[in-house]
């Protein structure tokens, strides 16, 4: 098989896809025959030498990526042959080989993928969605809010809005440009503005007249959360989440509006109401029956450098894919 190894940590271009052995599904696991794998930012943390929220960095070689989409192509001992040829997708947990065209993982991963998602949709459901799921049960969203979501094109915040307009909120989303910020308003956000403009609290302002923002998903800090936190009213509720919320929560922690209600959430407490595998299998149903939505960027496998800088220069929208 074909996969993207990584040798040594560093930039993108430590990345090499190579020919490589076939892996064998050992007790209990399968094997998938990958159509997508996601990309996530911690892939990159990780590539460069940064162990992020795991508790270690991998060992080199390693194949990255813990996210991946396909059909069951072997099984092995003790797993039900019913498996064999389904559509399925899997988070892998701390071990990766997502980046690859054949991976293995336990049985108990699985999630048979929706009839009406395609295999890249599936991945960004497993990953970004239940991410998204496991955000809005700690700040949800109802009609009579105001929700500002930084970095609104990105696969979170694509979500985010998705959920906000469902629950009937009026949604601000923030994005980068103005080719994002079409794609935030295709989404279904009231108002999208472009955070690079320094006009943008202003123009925000006179769209919403009185009328205060009453909730902040803001996973990206910096200047713009800072002024979407500048925006709510007392009572309003600033959410800060992300594997790096300890890392960028000094940032966006001390910026405090009086009577705003500030909460920093970090990777373990998604784990809240029925683990992440609840919040799965709540994301995939939501895809698979129309009312969530996921945002895909698509890369070839052979191309894995190239979807990790685009996906830190802030180049893509929506989840980061690649296709072997």
């Amino acid at each position: 098989m074909h996969a993207v190894r990584l040798y040594a940590f560093g930039p993108a271009e430590n990345l090499t896809y190579e020919e490589t052995g076939d892996p064998v599904p050992g007790p209990g696991e399968v094997r998938i025959a990958v159509a997508a794998a996601g990309v996530h930012l911690l892939d990159t943390a990780l590539r460069e030498g940064r162990r992020g929220p795991l508790p270690e960095l991998p060992a080199l070689p390693t194949v990255p990526g813990r996210e991946v989409a396909g059909v069951v192509d072997a099984l092995g001992d003790g797993v039900d042959g019913t498996w064999l040829g389904r559509r399925v997708v899997a988070h892998l947990g701390f071990a990766p080989g997502g980046y690859a065209e054949l991976a293995v993982t336990g049985a108990e991963r699985l999630h048979e993928i929706p009839e009406s998602l395609d295999f890249a949709e599936a991945v960004a459901m497993i990953g970004t969605g239940r991410t998204a799921l496991g955000i809005v049960q700690f700040a949800e969203p109802g009609p009579d809010d105001v929700v500002v979501v930084p970095a609104a094109a990105g696969g979170i915040g694509t979500l985010l809005v998705q959920y906000a307009k469902n629950a009937g909120a009026l949604v601000i989303g923030l994005a980068g440009g103005p080719r994002k910020t079409a794609r935030v308003r295709t989404n279904g956000a009231d108002l999208a503005v472009d955070y690079t403009d320094t006009a943008w609290p202003a123009r925000v302002r006179a769209h919403l007249g009185s009328r205060p923002a009453t909730l902040v998903y803001d996973g990206v800090g910096g200047r713009a959360a800072r002024e979407a936190v500048a925006l709510l009213g007392p009572g309003g509720r600033h959410l800060v989440f992300g594997w790096s919320a300890e890392g960028i929560g000094e940032e966006q922690q001390g910026h405090h509006v009086e009577g705003v209600s500030e909460s920093v959430l970090g990777p373990a407490m998604l784990q809240r109401a029925g683990g992440l595998r609840a919040l799965e299998l709540r994301a995939l149903a939501e895809a698979g029956q129309g009312r969530l939505r996921p945002a895909v960027t698509r890369f070839p496998l052979s191309q894995a450098d190239a979807a990790h800088h685009a996906l830190q220069t802030r180049a893509t929208t929506g989840k980061v894919v690649l296709e072997p």
